[in-house]
């Protein structure tokens, strides 16, 4: 079944697949700029925490074979021309003890010896061979190395007993299997791509095919035969014919919570594959799931969706077109976008008469009518309420132990509570309801009533999770309590189109609610600008029969936002004074702040003031649009007076219940834009370089990910190195790489903080920056400054043939610097001034420029390098270029000495070369000149 002509035809013919699940490994993409490059062979190495790849790029790289054999791992690449290797020589990652190149027939070999305990796996994507290397004990850290063997190959070996056939696929790692018989035909479905390779007796007709993120087997079999699977290590085992253990472990439910589904409790489920029979034509799902062997012993049918028997995993027949089978966890949900097609809930139940005292069932399932609060009869409320808590106690009782008991009285005492606004005991009558029968959950009125019940009492996010439940689904009078909900949460557009779906049954509500609606709805027009609608709908509001006090309180709160609307702030703030006496926190709150925003708008309050009372305002009313409107106002209020730190404590320390509701994304944009300002922007240059990192550091969780973050970032740092707090500095950037970025953007500020580290005599800590965000991904210019800052690290440490080694055949002048440096402290004189001095280029022709601290060092390094070296030709016309330069500058007397050479009379003396060579630092130019660069990078002056 193997080779391509092979696999093409099973593509076409059996099974054409499509998975839904989680992509395990995205390959790496080649870097643009080395694919321009066009070299033959391109060797390109990444790392990050679990691993470190290494790609074989190029025409023929692309073409590089890899077999493993024990530890050792062999790269054979169709040149024999070796490749650079030089990197993985100086630095070997994790799990690589060494790598050797050896000729070979027509080819070069790399023969990589993995250190004890590491692994690797490898394959191809993107145009590259892959080879990913595991450190020891990497496989314990939670990271699932690819269990396809070395060469993509899974080998699968089949073999007859009597009258079974018993298939083995010898997978590397533990994989996800589905295995189960479907019409004539037995599958075996794996969770990750790999090829078969199928030999052995059995096997006539079997044919596999491989999608994105799958592997699918389809084995003919004869009627009747049984089949088992079981796991051996990481090896599968699927068994044909014979006998077979019933399988166990797969439970079905049902689940009404958000709408009906059915859910299937299956450890360790990992992926969902949808598989096209190519016998039948038709869709059907197999979720896979880890050993140990769990399966489903008898199928289920419903209208949309049927399980099929199982030896392990599940195995999802439909009818539809939209059926969602999803693997999360534990647990595989089965269900359609408006629910699946499932009976009653209270289909088995048995009826009950409800009691002539008994509030009846709305005509609506959120409804809550007028009578539901009515006390009629001897007692008034305290009899006619003791009266239903005992039926509903009686039933509840009943129910534990006989399941098919009624629900009638339950639900009547729920009625009467929330008709009587005692939300938090409805609660829990419906909750308990639902605790002893599950399934009413999909009943319409029960979750209407417990969303009211919720919404009542501020519970708006509860309330939320019952009204979305697809029991309740088109229900206008769901509509208007969502639209309620919408407007307690400040999310007014959203507001005015539910209140619109359910304008047709607000008036078959209580009268407080009416007024409660009809406020809300009043508020929602306001915010959104439509005053003449506002204006109707509080008319509404005080037409309702005995409002109460609260309610016309929040009438009148909408109707001072309609004076601020019409531009008339002074009947406004007489209003909202007045609803601000109220001793209800809830609706004074929003009052005083409206009294607060006018009196600074018209200068009767000043700046310092408001800000005390917002600050108290606070913590007054906590939890909803309210304390968002008073947030956001205090956090303004405090960056208009330059209070920084002020302003970005205000607004962080937001509840997080406050960042969820409708308007808290314009918070954390708040937020966002203040920390720009301050970081981007330059509104923090007024500090000290100290109170800006102390600033930054305290809210570093705000640096955006991407350029922007980058930015800000560097101009700190910038700051800091300027004043030469290099720890400081280093601290910043170290952050910025380890927590906030990844990929390239890791790398460049890696890279800057490789530089710090040097200029803070750090080689090693450079190094550890540099080696720790290696990626294929970078540009061609970043390469060479990396490559260049790790040869100068290299260098620090005495490591010189390492360095050189680094930088290969890089000519760029970054390179070329090093490299002198390099030379210089080997004291390969005449080598390290040719250098110096081809740095130097035409420079001598600007006679009207004085020399920089780096020119300087390079012309008396270039001088007494030519003088050790005894070569006067190239030290005489140095000197004829460069004499001129010593007026004016920074060390004219060494100049002179490096010019004047050994012969050069007393100013050529030994020891006087002795005292030149220490006092002419590169190391401290190099330094001033990657500050002059990091400042010309981030823009500063």
């Amino acid at each position: 079944m193997s080779g391509a002509p092979a696999k093409k035809r099973v593509l076409q013919t059996t099974v054409a697949a499509a998975a839904a699940g989680v992509v395990v490994f995205a390959p790496l993409a080649p870097a643009p700029s080395l694919a321009q490059a066009g070299a033959p062979v391109e060797i390109r190495i990444g790392a990050n925490a679990g691993f470190t790849r290494i790609e074989f790029a190029g025409v023929v790289g692309a073409r590089a074979r890899v077999r493993q054999d024990g530890r050792t791992v062999v790269v054979r690449i169709g040149t024999t021309a070796a490749p650079d290797v030089s990197r993985l020589r100086v630095d070997p990652p994790k799990g690589l003890e060494k790598i050797e190149t050896r000729a070979a027939q027509g080819a070069t070999e790399l023969v990589l010896t993995l250190a004890e305990g590491a692994g690797a796996t490898s394959g191809s994507a993107d145009g590259a061979v892959w080879l990913n290397l595991y450190a020891p004990g990497k496989d314990g850290d939670g990271l699932r190395r690819s269990p396809v063997p070395i060469g993509g190959a899974v080998p699968v070996a089949a073999e007859a007993k009597g009258q079974q056939t018993i298939m083995r696929f010898d997978w590397s790692g533990p994989v996800g299997a589905a295995v189960f018989r479907r019409g004539e035909a037995v599958w075996a479905v794996f969770d990750h791509a790999a090829r078969m390779q199928m030999k052995g007796e059995g096997l006539n007709g079997a044919r596999w095919a491989a999608g994105p993120d799958f592997t699918a087997v389809r084995i003919p079999v004869e009627p009747g035969q049984a089949v088992a699977a079981r796991a051996e290590g990481s090896t599968w085992v699927v068994t044909i014919g014979g006998t077979a253990p019933a399988p166990s472990g797969v439970d079905i439910e049902r689940d009404d919570a958000v709408k009906a589904s059915l859910t299937a409790r299956m450890a360790g489920a990992t992926r969902t594959v949808w598989l096209t029979d190519p016998m039948i034509g038709d869709r059907f799902a197999a979720v896979t799931a880890l050993a140990p062997g769990k399966g489903l012993k008898v199928g289920r049918r419903t209208v949309d969706a049927g399980f099929l028997p199982t030896a392990h995993g599940l195995a999802v027949e439909t009818p539809t077109d939209d059926l969602s089978v999803t693997a999360d966890g534990d647990l595989v949900t089965v269900t359609r976008p408006r629910g699946l097609t499932l009976s009653s809930p209270t289909a088995g139940l048995e009826q009950a008469t409800e009691g002539a005292d008994a509030p009846r069932a709305a005509s609506r399932p959120a409804l809550i009518p007028a009578d539901w609060s009515a006390d009629a009869g001897e007692g008034g409320f305290i009899a006619r309420h003791r009266a239903l808590q005992d039926a509903a106690e009686r039933e509840s009782g009943r129910a534990a132990e006989d399941p098919r008991a009624p629900i009638e009285s339950r639900l009547a005492y729920a009625r009467f509570l929330v008709g009587h606004g005692l939300g938090f005991e409805a609660v829990g009558v419906l909750n308990a309801l639902i605790k002893q029968t599950p399934a009413m959950q999909g009943v319409a009125e029960v979750r209407g009533l417990r969303g009211a019940a919720r919404a009542s009492i501020g519970r708006f996010n509860e309330a939320e999770a019952d009204f979305s439940s697809g029991a309740l689904a088109g229900d206008p009078s769901t509509k208007v309590w969502q639209g309620y909900v919408a407007a307690q949460q400040g999310d007014w557009a959203n507001a005015r189109r539910l209140f619109a779906a359910g304008a047709g049954v607000v008036d078959g509500f209580a009268p407080e609610w009416r007024a409660r609606f009809g406020a809300a709805h009043a508020m929602a027009a306001v915010e959104t600008g439509d005053a003449d609608a506002a204006l109707e709908l509080l008319a509404y509001v005080f037409s309702q029969p005995n409002v109460s006090a609260p309610d016309q309180l929040t009438a009148r709160l909408v109707q001072a936002r309609l004076f601020e609307l019409d531009e008339k702030p002074e009947r406004a703030l007489a209003v909202y004074k007045a609803v601000a006496r109220a001793p209800l926190d809830g609706i004074a709150t929003p009052a005083r702040l409206g009294v607060i925003k006018l009196e600074m708008a018209k200068g009767a309050l000043k700046a310092d003031a408001a800000a005390a009372q917002l600050e108290a305002l606070k913590w007054r009313w906590r939890g909803d649009a309210t304390e968002l409107a008073v947030i956001r106002t205090l956090g303004e209020l405090y960056l208009s007076q330059g209070r920084y730190r002020e302003a970005l404590t205000t607004l962080k320390t937001a509840g997080s219940k406050i960042v969820t509701l409708p308007g808290g994304d314009r918070l954390q944009a708040d937020l966002d834009n203040a920390f720009r300002a301050l970081f981007l922007e330059g509104a923090a240059d007024g500090l000290q370089p100290v109170q800006a990192l102390a600033l930054f550091f305290d809210f570093r969780e705000l640096t955006p990910v991407g350029a922007d973050g980058d930015e800000m970032v560097r101009r700190l740092a910038r700051r800091l190195i300027d004043v030469d707090l290099l720890d400081q500095a280093a601290e910043l950037l170290k952050y910025q790489a380890e927590n906030r970025l990844d990929g390239v953007a890791k790398a460049q500020v890696s890279t800057n903080l490789a530089a710090v580290y040097l200029m803070n005599r750090q080689p090693e800590e450079a190094l550890k920056a540099l080696w720790s965000s290696r990626t294929t991904l970078l540009p061609a210019a970043m390469n060479l400054e990396r490559r260049a800052l790790e040869a100068r690290a290299l260098m620090e440490l005495g490591r010189y043939e390492h360095a050189l080694e680094v930088l290969g055949k890089d000519a760029s002048p970054a390179a070329r610097d090093v490299r002198a440096d390099i030379l210089w402290k080997q004291q390969q004189w005449g080598a390290a001034a040719a250098l110096y001095d081809q740095r130097l280029g035409d420079r001598w022709k600007e006679t009207a420029v004085p020399l920089s601290e780096v020119e300087e060092t390079r012309l008396i390094r270039a001088g007494a390098g030519y003088s050790l070296a005894r070569d006067a030709g190239a030290l005489t016309r140095l000197s004829k270029n460069y004499a001129g330069f010593a007026e004016g500058a920074r060390s004219p007397g060494a100049i002179r000495v490096a010019l004047a050479g050994l012969d050069g009379g007393d100013s050529g003396r030994p020891q006087d070369f002795a005292a030149l060579s220490a006092g002419a630092d590169a190391y401290a130019g190099w330094i001033a000149q990657t500050k002059a660069e990091f400042r010309a990078k981030t823009g500063a002056n």
